[in-house]
């Protein structure tokens, strides 16, 4: 399920330590355009194809015809199935949200809470608390879903919302229901599963699959099938039948 991000507690005055992660960014197109699926808006981050462990910096356009063929061949890997009741599920039972101690996942038990490590991996012109390399109060995000750049600040935390690509809601109906605690720990603080983006439009998403729903921004709708299709493999979770034929049209 698709998880508004709550504000973290932390320590000291609001005054921060600027810092401008490293990492790969792809822009292409020309100025950025506003939300409603604007093909001409600019666009940031990495090419997921690039960046399969999801450590790397936001999520970039698919754009030539060899990376959208690689793209369409990633996707028929993924399985099939109907999906399940959500019966029992809970936001609780993938442990309590941006939990820093699970095992076999990037940025895990480094200090900081899976929510701060995805604002400084995506995030430009990233101000910390004073005293604290981990607590964001202040950052620059462009928005893969819907184009739009955003000006965080930690007092309006809800403008940015962390998503679960592959939303918790259907792991659990597509099989996580089995799964061990410590499994459903992992896909939950996932950096692969993981995007800051816009408040609204996440809300918007809430449990759906690329058949019910994708990102406004036409543009980016190949790399969000790719980037769907990754978590899903890693995790060998199924699709619907239909979402899997809405995520191989966008990179046709």
């Amino acid at each position: 399920m698709s998880v508004a991000i709550a504000v973290l507690a932390g320590c000291g005055p609001t005054e921060g330590l600027s810092l401008d992660p490293p990492g790969r960014s792809d822009s292409q197109g020309g100025d950025k355009g506003g939300g409603q699926g604007d093909d001409t808006a600019k666009s940031h981050g990495t090419n997921p194809l690039d960046n399969p462990d999801g450590t790397d910096p936001g999520l970039g356009r698919i754009t030539s015809g060899k990376d959208r063929t690689d793209a369409r061949n990633l996707i028929d890997q993924v399985k099939t199935k109907g999906r399940g009741p959500k019966t029992g599920y809970d936001r609780e039972e993938f442990g309590y949200a941006w939990a820093d101690n699970a095992d076999d996942v990037p940025l895990a038990h480094n200090g900081c809470d899976t929510r701060n490590d995805l604002l400084k991996r995506d995030g430009e012109k990233v101000k910390y608390r004073s005293g604290s390399d981990c607590v964001v109060v202040s950052m620059t995000l462009y928005d893969p879903y819907t184009g739009d750049t955003i000006d965080f600040r930690k007092e309006d935390a809800s403008e940015v919302q962390i998503d679960h690509v592959m939303p918790l809601s259907y792991d659990w109906q597509m099989g996580a229901s089995r799964w061990s605690d410590a499994e459903r720990k992992r896909i939950a603080n996932d950096p692969l599963n993981l995007l800051p983006v816009d408040g609204s439009a996440n809300s918007a998403k809430g449990d759906s699959g690329p058949a019910s729903w994708l990102p406004p921004a036409k543009g980016i709708r190949c790399s969000y099938a790719v980037r769907f299709a990754q978590v899903a493999i890693k995790y060998d979770l199924p699709v619907t039948a239909a979402d899997k034929d809405v995520m191989l049209d966008q990179c046709a």
